[in-house]
């Protein structure tokens, strides 16, 4: 089998590439590391619907870009998670964000074994988890940023926005454990 690289997989690549740029500024004892990791995320971010909608639009999905953008997806999120948690140690942030990583992977998990034995349709993404990873990206971006905004308290945002990405994540993740059980008792 060979992996053929086209414009959308290339773009989930430089997504991934993005990951330890983002970790050398996010250390750099710069006045401005905080502002360009926070644009290297959204770019990352963009680069995720680009993909995705370059590969329907131009015909170009495969099962190697299907199954690379999540993971450059996740990878993304659990290392900012933990740069943000070592940053602004607490267990405030802490826990939401062991939260938000558990449930990445354990769905990431439950949908290979589904696939395994022929369920991967139910557990699809859902509404859900679009709602959630759209708090959880909003959130990471405030926390990357940590100032206030035209005198709005971002941090605080991004703490808020955590905690209903994590209550978003518990449910999502209670959805397709139940929507796996249903379809494993079906068999």
């Amino acid at each position: 089998m060979t992996i053929e690289f086209n414009l959308p997989i290339n773009i989930t690549l430089l997504r991934i590439a993005l990951i330890p740029l983002l970790i050398v500024i996010f250390y750099l004892p710069w006045k401005y590391s905080n502002l360009v990791c926070t644009l290297i995320f959204i770019v990352a971010g963009f680069t995720d619907w680009l993909d995705g909608y370059l590969a329907r639009k131009m015909k170009l999905e495969t099962s190697f870009g299907a199954f690379l953008d999540p993971v450059a997806d996740k990878l993304m999120v659990a290392m900012v998670l933990v740069l943000i948690v070592q940053q602004q140690s607490s267990p405030y942030l802490a826990i939401p964000a062991a939260i938000i990583i558990g449930r990445e992977i354990t769905i990431a998990s439950l949908r290979e074994w589904m696939a395994e034995i022929g369920q991967r349709a139910k557990v699809k993404v859902s509404e859900l988890g679009k709602w959630k990873t759209t708090a959880q990206m909003v959130a990471i971006g405030m926390l990357l940023y940590r100032e206030d905004l035209f005198g709005i308290p971002i941090t605080y945002c991004g703490y808020a926005l955590l905690y209903i990405a994590a209550v978003l994540t518990l449910w999502s993740m209670i959805n397709y454990l139940n929507a796996a059980l249903t379809a494993i008792s079906e068999k």
